[in-house]
This record gives C-alpha cells, sequence and structure tokens, in this order.
C-alpha cells in the first residue's frame, strides 16, 4: 500500500512542514517520537498519513503528548499494515456524519454531504476543534462525494493555518 506522511509543527515561528518516514515504525507510540522528532519543542504538531487515495488518518500531538488519532475509515486497519500500526489501538468510532451533524451549530441551510455509505470514521474526530475545523467539518469534508485523502488534507490544513507549508512539500 502507498502512503504519504506529511508533518506539520507549530512552533514560536509558525508552521513548518516535512515528510516523514513510516517505515519501520512498530507501533503508533513509535510514529508519535518520529513526529515529536519533527520540532521537539512545537506547541502543535499533527502528521496526516494519506493512503492508496482511499484512507487518511490524522495524528495529533500537544506539546509532544496526549496522543489523538482520527481516522476516515476503520476499513483502513484491516486492510494494510500501516494502518493496523495506526489504527489498530482505537477503541471508539467517530461520531458518526448524522449525529455530527445534529451537534453542528444548527445551520439548516448546510447540507448533508453525499457519505461514502461504507466508510467508517474511528477516533477522535474532534481534534482539530481548537484549530478552527469541527468535528462535524472534519466528517463533512472526510464524506464528501469526489474527495481525496489529499484533498481532505489540503482543505483541513488550509483551514488549521498550515495550508502553504503543505503546498510547498508537496512541490518540492
Amino acid at each position: 500500500m502507498s502512503y504519504v506522511a506529511a508533518a506539520v509543527a507549530r512552533g514560536k515561528d509558525g508552521w513548518t512542514a516535512t515528510e516523514l518516514d513510516l517505515g519501520g515504525a512498530a507501533d503508533v507510540e513509535e510514529v508519535a517520537d518520529r513526529l515529536r522528532d519533527v520540532d521537539p519543542y512545537a506547541d502543535v504538531s499533527l502528521l496526516f498519513v494519506e493512503a492508496d487515495d482511499a484512507y487518511l488518518v490524522i495524528m495529533r500531538l500537544d506539546q509532544g503528548e496526549d496522543l489523538r488519532v482520527f481516522g476516515s475509515d476503520s476499513a483502513f486497519a484491516r486492510e494494510s499494515r500501516l494502518g493496523a500500526l495506526l489504527l489498530g489501538d482505537i477503541e471508539l468510532p467517530a461520531l458518526e456524519i448524522d449525529e455530527a451533524l445534529a451537534q453542528s451549530d444548527g445551520d439548516e441551510d448546510a447540507e448533508e454531504p453525499a457519505a461514502d455509505p461504507e466508510a467508517d470514521p474511528v477516533g477522535d474526530a474532534d481534534l482539530l476543534a481548537d484549530l478552527g475545523v469541527s468535528a462535524h467539518q472534519l466528517l463533512a469534508t472526510c464524506a464528501r462525494e469526489g474527495m481525496l485523502p489529499s484533498d481532505v488534507t489540503a482543505e483541513v490544513a488550509q483551514a488549521v493555518g498550515c495550508g502553504d507549508e503543505l503546498e510547498e512539500l508537496r512541490e518540492a
């Protein structure tokens, strides 16, 4: 399974982005250690892992601690070693898209996205809420018809303020 792992870290000088090699990682804690190494003094570190144009995993560390993980589909854990590594420890499903819409700010003009009926998001969908992407927004973006993991990453990164850095990384 092919993947791209892009790490972004927000330190005192703003966001920095780098590609991360996950090869040989034994468990999710080792992946978290690699994310910590990007900038050990970062206030916030995020890792976006896109696999086979089908799956997205977002990991977050605050000041190098409190690992939080979201996966766009639990099937990733069943279908690949990398998916099992990143999502295997997650026991709770993410909010269902219907629940997230019900908990949204009550915007009745918002349309429910055409969600993939097979997708089963898992983990902490609220992991980016304080950065400007609510659980509802994240789930709705993942569920929007035609969205690839790279599209979701680009949209989410733009919303949290590191979109330019990730775009530069992709172009390098």
